[in-house]
């Protein structure tokens, strides 16, 4: 009887508990809705066009407030009265504060009417009724100041990755409301970011590609795209077995998919596939679509907040860039820089332990940012005085190697001295140069080096940015430079620049480069979400890592070809690190040539277009490394 009291009890205490749990996320769940009226307008552009728009008001109309607007491709719903998101803002703070929050489809996506181009080209000598997003964003704060109620006539914007990018055209010839921005993750260029890295072709995006490429002129609120069904679980092997990038062009042809979205029997109908194959060079296109050349733009009225991930796989090159370029071009510009341990948009989540992959950080640091950083820094340019005396740094960053956040006045830091560490014979990174010697190793096209252990397909790759290198370590074609034990701290704040003297019996070649940190066989196990197979004891964290297609050596705009087995310089620029090498670790730098299928294969034979390379251009070579070649660090002293 008592068995059966106690059961009873203990079942009673868990439903209670249970539907005290749901009462809870129901009731957090239900504060927008509480708090807050949804409208939808279509907003009407200078040329017409009109663009859908959704504003969450604050139900308290006895003050004024701020707004804060994302525009993105990514879709502002839930569409339709009654219909409301859980969570809107940047973060939970700000909703909570009341603020007015807006959302729009950018132009040709969603509800919004036109035609999409994604980074569509910046017009600076626009006629009046020419458009770009500048003018998009312009016309579009200027309607929301005058027709918004209860707003106080300030308006800030964020966004993380391609809303990310929109958040940087709002900052270009900005709207006098305009008063803060926060472009987060931000895209700068498509020959750098996301799609292609130093003109390479980033193959594991393949699927992301009919996102933003599937025709559409009309507006709707379902999706009129589809994904490539790949029908494999092991990423490496599919690509292998197809072969030449022109094979995959029957993934971009409507009639192979599964929604059909137009009557158009070419070979390509998807118009971003079309748009690279066509297009394999740094040419005219890929320019005009970039941003950073033109945020010499910036208003001094306008406040930035960049935020970049340190171990972000899909945006690292664009919010170094942007913050780099408002720093050089503004005169009198508020702009500041924070720089986490990271991936990509992981700063936005309310997770407590801070993971990139396998590897572990710290805990509340996301959450830390939101409420100490991001909402002090909206809060002081909507709401407050607006003066630069914000109390945030002018650069926030993260010491991914000593898990612990430092402030900046400059970024990079003033005190950093540039040292060169030379790929010496025997395995040996080193101090000094020592006698000139070649290393060669064999790129064999039929069996390239993997850029993970983890062989799945995915949407696009981000675990790898911290991935245990040892793996690769072990093959015969990537070649291994390594410091003795550190008796002391060694701290990287900058970027990194590897200048290789490299030969190849081809006449094309990609040259592959990452700066490693080898951890003490005893290091801390620290990390229970660790894969099962590895230990952080001697696990080798890839701090930074980068491609460059050597065709571009000397131009991304005129590529050229190698001249077979002659010794040839080939300079990479590795993104930023803020990064303690502790002592008992070591350094570690890997030089290969394939890293598949993050890039795609180099046909290791020059062809004028890779995108439509034969099988038969495809050959083995062998490369050369000579052990002049060395890694220009920034150091912090």
């Amino acid at each position: 009887m008592k068995k059966l009291l106690l059961l009873t009890f203990l079942s009673l205490f868990l439903l209670t508990s249970c539907n005290s749990t749901v009462e809870k996320e129901a009731k957090k769940d239900a504060f927008v809705a509480d708090n807050y009226t949804k409208k939808e307008v279509n907003i009407v552009m200078r040329d017409g066009t009109k663009l859908h728009t959704t504003i969450y008001s604050p139900k308290d109309t006895s003050k004024e407030y701020p707004i804060l607007m994302q525009r993105t491709p990514y879709s502002s719903a839930p569409y339709g009265d009654g219909k409301m998101k859980t969570k809107i803002g940047p973060n939970v703070h700000l909703m909570k504060e009341l603020n007015i929050v807006v959302y729009q489809d950018v132009r040709g996506r969603w509800m919004s009417e036109g035609v999409y181009d994604n980074m569509r080209a910046y017009l600076p000598n626009k006629t009046d009724k020419q458009s770009d997003e500048v003018s998009d964003t312009y016309d579009t704060i200027d309607w929301l100041v005058k027709n918004v109620e209860n707003n106080n006539g300030n308006v800030g914007t964020w966004g993380i990755s391609y809303p990310g990018h929109y958040a940087t055209i709002s900052t270009i010839d900005a709207h006098p409301a305009l008063k803060a921005a926060s472009p987060q993750a931000c895209i700068g260029d498509f020959f750098f970011d996301d799609f292609h890295h130093n003109g390479a072709f980033m193959l594991s995006y393949f699927r992301a590609i009919s996102l933003f490429g599937t025709y559409k002129d009309t507006p709707t609120d379902s999706a009129w795209y589809s994904f490539p069904k790949m029908d494999s679980e092991d990423q490496y092997q599919f690509f292998l077995d197809k072969g030449p990038l022109k094979n995959l062009n029957e993934y971009f042809q409507n009639d192979k998919l599964d929604v059909k979205t137009a009557e158009n029997n070419d070979s390509i109908d998807d118009f971003f596939w079309k748009e690279l194959v066509e297009h394999p060079n740094y040419d005219s296109v890929w320019q005009s679509k970039g941003i950073i050349q033109h945020l010499d733009k910036v208003p001094s009225t306008v406040a930035t907040m960049i935020v970049g991930g340190e171990f972000d796989a899909e945006d690292l090159y664009g919010p170094l860039s942007t913050y780099k370029a408002i720093e050089k071009n503004g005169k009198d510009n508020y702009n500041t820089l924070v720089f986490g341990p990271w991936d990509h948009g992981k700063w936005s989540r309310n997770t407590v332990e801070n993971y990139v992959g396998n590897y572990y950080f710290g805990d509340s640091i996301s959450l830390k940012f939101q409420s100490d950083v991001e909402t002090k820094f909206f809060n002081h340019f909507l709401k407050g005085n607006g003066d630069k005396n914000s109390g945030l740094p002018e650069a926030y960053v993260f010491d991914s190697g000593k898990k612990e956040w430092n402030s900046f006045d400059t970024w990079p830091p003033k005190n950093v001295v540039k040292q060169d560490w030379f790929l010496s014979e025997n395995q040996e990174l080193t101090s000094d140069k020592k006698a000139t010697e070649k290393i060669n190793f064999i790129s064999d096209i039929k069996h390239p080096v993997p850029y993970s252990e983890d062989i799945k397909t995915v949407f696009t790759p981000r675990k790898y940015m911290t991935d245990d290198q040892r793996f690769a370590a072990r093959r015969p074609d990537v070649l291994v430079f390594e410091t003795d034990v550190l008796t002391d701290d060694f701290t990287l704040a900058g970027d990194i620049l590897a200048k290789l003297k490299v030969a190849t019996t081809g006449s094309a070649a990609d040259w592959i480069v990452k700066v490693i940190d080898v951890h003490p066989a005893d290091a801390e196990e620290n990390n229970d979400k660790l894969q099962d197979h590895l230990k952080m004891g001697n696990y080798h964290l890839m701090v930074r890592s980068e491609v460059l297609r050597g065709r571009f050596r000397n131009s991304f705009e005129h590529p050229e070809p190698f001249i077979p087995n002659k010794k040839t310089d080939v300079n990479i620029t590795l993104q930023d690190v803020f990064h303690t090498f502790k002592k008992g670790h070591k350094v570690q730098v890997q030089v290969q040539s394939t890293w598949f299928p993050l890039i795609d294969l180099n046909p290791q034979t020059y062809v004028d277009n890779i995108y439509k390379a034969d099988e038969k251009d495809f050959k083995t070579q062998t490369h050369t490394v000579f052990t002049d070649s060395s890694i220009e660090f920034s150091v912090l002293k």
